[in-house]
């Protein structure tokens, strides 16, 4: 198929590269120039990359760069034909990508809201997980590219529904390594060797995937971004932004946003958000 990508951030360009390396004809666009994708071309803007493209792939970072990246000057929406598919996996706000699948329909296409989990090995093994928002049929369309790109499909319901879901997934995220920084830090203060907690996390009913795959960076105290702090943060403001709308209180949602403020204000917004558990530390006194 012939496809627009848009947005090589960690996610994005192995995503890219997994299409252009399953042999799909692949257009690349970044808003830093610079980056590039072996076995794709690279476009000046968005309009240019999504001129005669069956398929338009978007990653970018938040609601706002969504709304540029397809409705600017030299957006995505200049290009647009009747019959075209425009995905999103960009992590943006429910509301937002709604009324942006409204807009991009006038234009005689389609849209899918299609968030991803998996990380950045993910992405980069081909074993992301999509949760979508839209129609069955249009998914069907496409399900070549997801599964080039990943290993499951998820129909969350109509346009929103995926991006909804992921801020969901996400909060679960957010609050069980929240749970798991500050019951370390407690036990650790304790004098609980951190070795024996890790074991025992791992051998009861308390073992999660989210502290698995954290589990083996704490021990190193390698905070390097797979998913940088700064993004998740910003997820997290998605969260506390849809549940005013819906009248939802998040009680430990907020608590957890104080901790991402602090850490944003110590400078470690591009470290990975598990670096939260330095603040957690730094509260109760330990180095």
């Amino acid at each position: 198929m012939r496809i627009a990508f848009l947005g090589l951030g960690i996610m994005g360009r192995p995503m890219a590269a997994k299409l252009a390396s399953s042999g799909h004809d692949v257009t690349v666009w970044n808003r830093t120039a610079g980056k590039i994708v072996e076995g794709a071309r690279s476009a000046a803007t968005p309009r240019v990359a999504a001129e005669g493209a069956e398929v338009v792939w978007v990653c970018v970072s938040d609601t706002a760069a969504v709304e540029q990246t397809l409705f600017g000057t030299d957006g995505v929406e200049h290009s647009l034909k009747s019959g075209m598919v425009v995905v999103d996996s960009s992590t943006i706000s429910p509301t937002a990508s709604r009324k942006f699948a409204e807009r991009i329909r006038t234009r005689g296409a389609d849209f899918l809201d299609a968030p991803i989990t998996g990380s950045k090995i993910g992405a980069e093994n081909g074993t992301l997980i999509f949760m979508v928002g839209g129609a069955a049929e249009t998914i069907e369309r496409v399900r070549p590219l997801f599964m080039s790109m990943g290993k499951q499909v998820i129909h969350m319901g109509k346009n929103g529904d995926g991006e909804a879901a992921k801020l969901g997934m996400n909060m679960m995220i957010v609050l069980i390594y929240e749970g798991f920084a500050e019951a370390l830090t407690l036990t650790t203060k304790l004098g609980v060797d951190q070795k024996a907690f890790f074991t025992l996390i791992q051998s009861s009913m308390v073992r999660s995937g989210v502290v698995d795959y954290k589990m083996p960076f704490v021990e190193k105290n390698d905070f390097s971004p797979n998913f940088p702090l700064r993004l998740m943060h910003k997820d997290i403001r998605l969260m506390m932004e849809a549940a005013a709308e819906s009248g939802v209180e998040l009680p430990a949602l907020t608590t957890a946003n104080q901790i991402y403020d602090e850490a944003t204000a110590a400078g470690m917004k591009d470290l990975d958000y598990a670096a939260t558990l330095q603040i957690v530390k730094k509260r109760a006194g330990i180095k």
